[in-house]
């Protein structure tokens, strides 16, 4: 599913580059549900956020089902992610200004999905979640560990084909983590390729491979 070839994430300050990811390869296949470990500043986001179409590298090759991501237009890899792509984000990034319902909702109107099949979708999900009583709240109304509910609800309902998760159970208490995690394990069961960064191992013994980070490259 995922090939990277020697990639290079650097910033450049006074002539002076901080490499945040140096030569990484990696493969990840079909069906997969891998965890990235490493310590803080290991570059572990920056590779998600790459994977996820959000950034893009410096240097090197990224390929998607076969798709040349490094040689797509901007226009190509939003759609490739729309379609495609799940993320998890650590500080959960879900829009103020919408309800739980709209949030949640968001991308199945970005992939056009028509009125009645978008209730049903966000319904089931709101009813998985056991959030229906919140879908009329606004984020601020909301504790961080529903707050980081709704994010992964948000993440899951277009049924992406590759889920990336930043630290998912990260906001959430022990028993809300395990619960993610199960729906995590059973999603991955069901055919979703997962990529998960977790400084727990106890969370990293949900997937079938780890990889540990440590200065940008994989040790």
């Amino acid at each position: 599913m995922i090939k990277l070839n020697g990639i290079f994430k650097y910033y450049t300050n006074k002539y002076r580059k901080t490499y945040v990811l140096q030569d990484v390869n990696l493969e990840i296949k079909d069906g997969e549900f891998l965890t990235v470990m490493g310590p803080s500043g290991a570059g572990k986001s920056t590779l998600l956020h790459i994977l996820g179409m959000i950034d893009e590298p410096d240097n090197g090759e990224y390929h998607f089902n076969d798709e040349p991501v490094h040689r797509l237009s901007e226009k190509k890899r939003t759609e490739l992610h729309k379609h495609e792509i799940g993320f998890v984000f650590q500080q959960y990034h879900l829009i103020d200004e919408l309800t739980v319902y709209e949030n949640i909702e968001t991308p199945l109107l970005y992939q056009k999905i028509k009125g009645a099949e978008r209730k049903a979708m966000v319904a089931e999900i709101l009813d998985q979640f056991n959030i229906v009583a919140k879908k009329d709240l606004f984020p601020n109304q909301l504790s961080g560990g529903q707050q980081q509910l709704v994010g992964i609800a948000r993440a899951i309902v277009a049924k992406p084909s590759l889920l990336l998760a930043d630290e998912p159970t990260g906001n959430l208490n022990s028993e809300q983590g395990t619960e993610i995690m199960e729906l995590f394990k059973k999603l991955n069961q069901n055919g979703t390729t997962i990529v998960q960064v977790t400084h727990s191992e106890e969370k990293a013994a949900y997937g079938n491979r780890i990889i540990k980070l440590l200065d940008g490259r994989i040790s």
